[in-house]
């Protein structure tokens, strides 16, 4: 795998039960363990982003960092520029993870779907830093966000 390719990466979702009668009583989706070899850089950054409903994050670029990111609350759309101008775009949420890479470089945005407050969790392989002057904002002008304008729960 190259580095610098854009990935959607399905990830692992189990059901938790409860210790006394083993009702289901939740789930637990894997994002990270440092042997699956998923992520190849360990993270030195992790956030959680929100985003209100309907409203999108981005687009813009890091020009050092690569990052990793996953709906883990809510469901969004998100939509990475290639290096050939063309979009690629995966939904991800709390029913149906899928872990987005984006390599540095490379122009995404995010959109909320849903009709609440959904959240994203971010790796990346360098931590920001207050000073940091390596986030280039974008335009998206030809991606066609009307798309997407209605909410999806």
């Amino acid at each position: 795998m190259k580095d610098d390719i854009i990935q959607f990466i399905k990830l692992e979702k189990h059901s938790t039960r409860d210790i006394g009668d083993k009702h289901v009583n939740g789930s637990l989706t894997v994002v990270w363990r440092d042997w699956d070899d998923i992520i190849k850089s360990h993270p030195k950054y992790v956030y959680v982003s929100s985003v209100n409903p309907g409203e999108i994050k981005g687009p813009h670029l890091h020009t050092r960092r690569d990052s990793y990111f996953v709906c883990i609350h809510g469901k969004v759309v998100f939509i990475v520029k290639d290096k050939d101008g063309k979009y690629q775009e995966a939904e991800s949420g709390e029913d149906d993870p899928v872990l987005v890479y984006v390599p540095k470089n490379y122009p995404s945005a995010h959109m909320n779907l849903s009709k609440g407050v959904s959240r994203v969790l971010a790796l990346a392989d360098i931590a920001w830093r207050p000073n940091d002057d390596e986030m280039q904002n974008v335009t998206f002008d030809d991606y066609d966000w009307v798309k997407w304008k209605k909410p999806v729960f």
